[in-house]
């Protein structure tokens, strides 16, 4: 594959620490793929310790992950996330995250502006919070409540701009379980809810740290996956949520043709492609990670150049999606994170270099 060329992202006043981690992440997808974990810091499958830079994946293998993904469901109406992860802690995790040389993604579990939480679909929403609906008020201060929590990020001690954010909106729409899934809301209006968030993140609040991440769930073709694509214009990142093709009843080799399908429509396009979420709950296969995960995103040359791949939280021993050391999986998982074209925290590093600035809590 030719070395990608400068990317032209959905925003042009992107940051400079913005616009070079999206073009490390393109150059990277080529032969390497970053292995993240949502909430990873915050709580492990045994613990919580919101006090040092730990995570399950580094008791297990012995580096962070490279990617770390996190929730704000409920921002700007409670202290703490749908996860009861306070929000300004979030932030300085996030900070560690950037100076160590990590890469923070941002998912938004959005309670129902017609009440309810992001699950209580079935209500027009979308249409009610479009710039004619009777709900456009609510939203607008729920976006000015996400721009205030990520201007309080600062990039290091001497520079006040947020660090680069991977923002994931309105996930799995291709699905039914959310307010802004497909059966509750148009294509157009879908879209035109994308394109309104975007503007006024990007052009209202002057927001100028988001790399923007459309991620449907399980697709089967090319048509499928566009069916509510806001445009390239809109959208920096080609995501995939998967977690059926790696359980008991799906098939690994539907992942890699699904992979394919994204990847391919990314590189048309000079985006990037990531399996945005994915895992096994539980992971029930003591060699999953050799043996089910990663054959299905190495199957194939085109599939295999995901620029990242996230599993879901360790909220305990009987809800979680990474390895943890006593897990059955630990010694397959230390396997799959040392192969060549895997990438964690420390082997991500030595690409580049983590800010000096970086807190002494973070090892």
């Amino acid at each position: 594959m030719d070395e990608p060329n400068e990317a032209v992202m959905v925003d042009p006043n992107a940051s400079t620490t913005t616009k070079d981690l999206y073009n490390r992440l393109r150059k990277l997808s080529a032969t390497h793929t970053l292995f993240g974990h949502q909430d990873a810091l915050a709580y492990g499958a045994t613990w919580k310790d919101w006090h040092y830079f730990r995570s399950d994946v580094k008791d297990t293998c012995g580096q962070h992950p490279a990617v770390f993904g996190w929730e704000i469901g409920h921002l700007g109406r409670k202290q703490l996330n749908i996860d009861d992860v306070d929000f300004n802690q979030l932030q300085v995790w996030i900070r560690q995250v950037h100076l160590a040389g990590g890469i923070n993604t941002i998912s938004w579990h959005m309670d129902n502006f017609l009440g309810g939480d992001a699950w209580s679909a079935g209500p027009p929403t979308v249409s009610a919070i479009l710039p004619e609906g009777h709900k456009h008020g609510a939203y607008r201060k729920s976006l000015a409540a996400f721009a205030k929590f990520v201007r309080g990020i600062p990039n290091s001690r001497n520079d006040d701009t947020p660090p680069p954010l991977i923002f994931r909106p309105f996930h799995e729409h291709s699905g039914h379980w959310f307010w802004w899934g497909k059966p509750h809301a148009s294509r157009r209006e879908y879209i035109a809810l994308w394109r309104f968030t975007v503007r006024y993140l990007r052009d209202q609040m002057d927001l100028h740290n988001l790399i923007w991440c459309y991620s449907p769930d399980i697709i089967e073709s090319a048509e499928h996956y566009l069916d509510y694509y806001p445009g390239d214009d809109y959208v920096d990142v080609f995501g995939l949520d998967d977690y059926h093709d790696l359980g008991r009843l799906g098939r690994a080799s539907d992942l890699t043709r699904r992979l394919r399908i994204v990847v391919e429509l990314a590189e048309t396009r000079g985006k990037i492609a990531a399996l945005t979420e994915t895992g096994n709950e539980g992971v029930k296969h003591k060699n999953w990670w050799t043996e089910k995960l990663w054959p299905a995103i190495s199957a194939d040359p085109i599939a295999s150049r995901i620029a990242w791949m996230l599993v879901w939280r360790n909220a305990s021993i009987r809800h979680h999606f990474g390895p943890y050391p006593e897990h059955a999986s630990a010694a397959d998982f230390r396997e799959f994170a040392a192969k060549e074209e895997v990438l964690l925290l420390d082997d991500l590093n030595k690409f580049t270099t983590p800010s000096q600035d970086a807190n002494q809590n973070v090892a």
